[in-house]
């Protein structure tokens, strides 16, 4: 059902919004448009971002997904008005590709000098033999159909298809790249995914007390994980699937059955 309610987007936060609710930004009564600011006092207030779920309109911010409002107050402080971010925290399960995520793809083909990648949205993404750290034409890197790869899109628009990259902004791998043919690949939602990725997780943290595994976490909702034997990477597996239905402290009592075995 779509909504059609106008709402304070300040108000909002905490609750469920609708497609088609639109949430009105606090104005700015010392923003003149004729004028051109000067001086001191001319630096901007903070941007306001616009995260997933939402897009801009000439009254605010238009909701495009169901879900609860979220909004970060901007580094500096200084309140809603001042900029920050809003977004909409959705259990969406369709990955829809975004400028700078990083992704863990699945090689589908290989078209001349471009790997085709499953990265779990409505179309493939391209990956090309050159975007990794040090790669030139002679020494090519070993990708094979079947593969998994770790890397972040170059380009993501609706308008053009997906581009991968396995290098950052100075040509650097930084941990992106193949994925070792053992382990497991999983995937769960989008939003157990952001709360994974969130710096100072619990979840990891407890997790890394058990016994040591590698992780590769992508933002389109698929986990890669090896423990050292096939037992213990399937614990982590079953463990991180439940956290999203776990409250803490069932976790907490969860993983000290298993480290007291």
């Amino acid at each position: 059902a779509a909504g059609s309610g106008k709402m304070a987007a300040e108000a909002a936060v905490g609750q469920v919004v609708l497609p088609g609710d639109v949430l009105l930004l606090p104005a700015r009564p010392d923003h003149d448009a004729e004028r051109l600011p000067l001086g001191p006092e001319a630096a901007p207030r903070g941007r306001l971002l616009c995260g997933p779920g939402l897009r801009r309109c000439a009254a605010g911010l238009l909701v495009t997904k169901c879900g609860l409002l979220r909004h970060r107050q901007p580094g500096g402080g200084g309140g809603a008005a001042a900029g920050g971010a809003y977004w909409v925290d959705s259990q969406q399960k369709r990955y829809v590709p975004v400028k700078g995520d990083q992704v863990i793809g699945i090689v589908t083909a290989r078209a001349g000098d471009v790997f085709r990648l499953d990265v779990g949205g409505s179309e493939q993404a391209s990956l090309s033999y050159l975007a990794f750290e040090g790669a030139t034409k002679r020494n090519r890197p070993n990708v094979q159909v079947g593969d998994l790869v770790y890397g972040q899109f170059l380009v993501a628009n609706k308008d053009m298809e997906p581009e991968m990259v396995c290098m950052d902004s100075s040509g650097k791998a930084s941990g992106m790249g193949v994925i070792g043919q053992d382990g497991f690949l999983f995937k769960v939602s989008l939003g157990l995914i952001r709360k994974l990725l969130a710096p100072k997780c619990e979840i990891i943290q407890e997790l890394s007390q058990l016994y040591p595994f590698e992780l590769v976490l992508g933002m389109n909702g698929r986990i890669w994980v090896k423990a050292k034997t096939v037992q213990q990477t399937l614990i982590i597996v079953n463990i991180l699937e439940a956290c999203e239905y776990m409250t803490s402290e069932q976790r907490k009592q969860a993983l000290a059955k298993l480290s007291g075995n």
